[in-house]
C-alpha cells in the first residue's frame, strides 16, 4: 500500500475528500428526515416509515461486494461523482414523488449513490494512508460524515413547517442541490496507483475474507453503530410527533448528536493512546447501549438533549475504528472488498433494523425501537472486547 505524504500538502487530498463527503452526507442527512415527514404527509404509519427507511439500504445490500471487487482491481475515484449523481437524483425525485411506493424506490436510489461514494472514498483513504496513519485519517474522514449529519437535520428542520407535504418536498429538492456541490472537491483526489498484480485479490474468496480474525467483529460493531444512528435519524421525527416536539427541535437534537460525534473523532487519537483500541470500542458501545435504551423513558426535552449529546460522543468511535480494524485484518489485495463487506453489513442492518423497529413500534409503541438498539450495542460491546489487537 503506498504511503501518503505526512505533510499538510500531502494530505490535501484528505481535506478535499472530507469536504466532498460533508456535502454528500449533508444531502443524505437532510433528506432522510425529510423523507419520513413527506411519507407521514402521504398517510404513512410507523410501519411504512420503517419500510421506506429499509429500502434505502436494499439496493446497496446487493451491490456492495461487486463494487468492492471492482475497486480492488482498479481506480476508486470514478465511484465518487457517480455516487453524487445518484444521491442528488434520488433526493430530487423523492421530493416530487406522489406515492409511498415511488418514495421507497427513489430512497433506494439515494442509498445506492451513498454506497458508491462511501466505497470509493474509504478505499482511497485505505490505499493512500500508511498503517500508522489509518486511525487518524479514517477519523478525519468520518468527520465529513459528522459535519453533514450536523448541518443536514438543522436545515431540514428549518425548512419543514406546518404544511408538511409541501415543505418536506422543498427540503428534498434543496438536499439534491447540496449533494451536487460535492462535485467541486473531487478533482485529482486519487494518487496514481503503482502497477501491481491483482491476481491475489481475485483469489481471495468472500468467505476467506470473513474468516480473517477481526473482520467479523469489525463488521458487526459497524452494523450496530450505524443502525443506532440510522434509526435515531428515521424515528426521532415519529417520536417527536407523538411527544409534541417540533420538527425544528428534532433537527437540533439530531445535529447535537452529530456535533458530539465530531468532538469524539477530533480527540480519538489521544483517547486510543490513553485507553487502547479495545477498551475504547467496548466502553463506547456499552454506554451507547445504555443511552439508547434510556430514550424509551419519557424524559423531558432537556434530558433528551443531554442524552443525545452523550450518545453522539459514544457513537463517534465505532465507525472509524471498525474501518481500521477491517482494513488491517483483511488479506492484502482484498481490502476494498473487505470494506465493501463491512458496508454490506451496514446496509443489512439498515434494512433489518428499521423494519424490525417498525414492527416493534407498531406493537409496543414508538419508543420501543430504542430498547432494541440498546441490546444491539451491548452485543457489539461483547464482540469488541474479544477483537484482536490490529
Amino acid at each position: 500500500m503506498p504511503r501518503a505524504s505526512a505533510g499538510p500538502a500531502g494530505r490535501a487530498w484528505l481535506l478535499r475528500l472530507v469536504i466532498a463527503f460533508g456535502f454528500a452526507q449533508g444531502a443524505v442527512s437532510m433528506a432522510r428526515p425529510a423523507v419520513s415527514y413527506r411519507a407521514l404527509s402521504l398517510g404513512a404509519d410507523e410501519r411504512a416509515v420503517g419500510v421506506i427507511a429499509g429500502v434505502y439500504a436494499l439496493l446497496p445490500l446487493f451491490a456492495a461486494v461487486p463494487l468492492g471487487r471492482r475497486t480492488d482491481h482498479g481506480r476508486c475515484a470514478p465511484l465518487l461523482p457517480f455516487g453524487v449523481v445518484l444521491i442528488s437524483g434520488g433526493c430530487a425525485l423523492s421530493g416530487t414523488a406522489g406515492s409511498l411506493a415511488a418514495m421507497a424506490a427513489w430512497s433506494g436510489v439515494m442509498g445506492l449513490g451513498h454506497l458508491c461514494f462511501v466505497i470509493g472514498a474509504q478505499s482511497i483513504v485505505a490505499r493512500q494512508s500508511a498503517p500508522d496513519e489509518q486511525d487518524r485519517n479514517f477519523g478525519h474522514f468520518t468527520i465529513g460524515a459528522s459535519l453533514g449529519q450536523l448541518v443536514g437535520p438543522i436545515a431540514a428542520g428549518a425548512l419543514i413547517g406546518a404544511d408538511m407535504g409541501r415543505t418536506s418536498a422543498l427540503a428534498l429538492l434543496v438536499s439534491a442541490a447540496v449533494g451536487a456541490v460535492s462535485l467541486a472537491s473531487l478533482w485529482r483526489i486519487e494518487h496514481v496507483r503503482p502497477a501491481r498484480s491483482v491476481e491475489s485479490a481475485e483469489r481471495v474468496p468472500v468467505l476467506g475474507i470473513l474468516r480473517a480474525r477481526g473482520v467479523p467483529g469489525g463488521i458487526f460493531v459497524s452494523l450496530a453503530v450505524l443502525s443506532a444512528t440510522d434509526i435515531l435519524t428515521a424515528y426521532l421525527p415519529v417520536v417527536g410527533e407523538h411527544r409534541g416536539i417540533a420538527p425544528a427541535t428534532v433537527g437540533l437534537l439530531l445535529s447535537l448528536r452529530a456535533a458530539s460525534t465530531i468532538a469524539c473523532r477530533l480527540v480519538m487519537t489521544p483517547m486510543i493512546r490513553l485507553l487502547g483500541r479495545t477498551a475504547l470500542l467496548t466502553g463506547t458501545c456499552l454506554l451507547g447501549g445504555l443511552l439508547c435504551a434510556g430514550m424509551a423513558l419519557p424524559v423531558p426535552l432537556w434530558g433528551l438533549a443531554l442524552m443525545f449529546a452523550a450518545l453522539g460522543f459514544c457513537l463517534g468511535a465505532g465507525q472509524p475504528l471498525s474501518m481500521t480494524t477491517v482494513v488491517q485484518a483483511a488479506p492484502e489485495g482484498a481490502r476494498s472488498t473487505a470494506l465493501a463487506l463491512r458496508l454490506t453489513g451496514n446496509r443489512l442492518g439498515q434494512v433489518a433494523a428499521p423494519a424490525s423497529a417498525g414492527l416493534i413500534a407498531g406493537v409496543a409503541g414508538v419508543a420501543a425501537p430504542f430498547v432494541m438498539l440498546g441490546g444491539l450495542l451491548f452485543l457489539a460491546a461483547t464482540l469488541a472486547v474479544r477483537s484482536p489487537r490490529p
